[in-house]
């Protein structure tokens, strides 16, 4: 993947974003809303937005000045190493202060990495059951075990089972296709908002291409936070 690190203004990334509530998904937000057990006591849950699973797949309190737009994908080495190297310092400095939050956008690039729909598939469907984040980490932490499966699904059952998630559930999810349409419409509406390539990242409606070592994004964040007039 590109790890050339670009700045590009881009509000409308987070328009287009944002948009997806109202992008079509009647269906999928139905299903959601009926079937995402204790979704609203995720940190940074907000009302509506658990239509797409907003809030489970954000970390951060809601009314934390800075939005992180993260996009990425489970298959790519370079969102791995922003997992490993980045993120934890992101975790500590700003978002368990209240200066941020995050969300994670999915953005699998079957081209390069073909088991990368499946991976978001299982993470999305475990984000209906509370479950997101603890395998958005296992699927970073054995993405070598994984990716390089002629059938991961026999994996992914297993990471399935590893966090507790109902196998019922799990092959309703899959089998309704719901969850698949949610993530190839979020990465369609990604893409036209000018994300080409992975992890990006959308912060305040700027659009930053490449991973980054938390000293890159020190700088942005402070300066955000700053500007908000805010202390914590």
């Amino acid at each position: 993947m590109p790890v050339n690190r670009a700045t590009i203004a881009g509000a409308v990334a987070v328009v287009a974003l944002a948009g997806l509530a109202a992008a079509g998904f009647v269906a999928s937000r139905r299903h959601a809303a009926a079937t995402s057990p204790g979704a609203a006591g995720v940190p940074g849950a907000q009302g509506g937005a658990d239509d797409l699973l907003i809030g489970a797949r954000t970390r951060g309190q809601a009314d934390a000045p800075i939005v992180i737009y993260e996009v990425s994908d489970f298959e790519c080495p370079f969102c791995r190493q922003f997992w490993a190297e980045t993120l934890p310092h992101l975790e500590s400095e700003y978002i368990q202060t209240g200066k941020a939050r995050l969300t994670f956008i999915n953005f699998p690039i079957r081209q390069l990495h073909p088991n990368a729909p499946a991976a978001h598939e299982l993470a999305m469907c475990g984000a209906e059951q509370g479950r997101f984040w603890r395998l958005h980490d296992l699927l970073y932490s054995h993405q070598r075990d994984w990716a390089a499966l002629p059938d991961p699904q026999p994996y992914f059952r297993g990471l399935a089972d590893s966090v507790g998630m109902s196998q019922d559930s799990l092959k309703r999810c899959v089998a309704s296709g719901h969850i698949r349409q949610l993530i190839a419409a979020e990465a369609q509406a990604s893409y036209q908002a000018g994300v080409k390539s992975t992890p990006s990242f959308i912060v305040q409606g700027v659009l930053l291409a490449g991973t980054a070592p938390i000293e890159a994004f020190r700088p942005i964040l402070d300066s955000i936070y700053a500007a908000s007039g805010k202390r914590r």
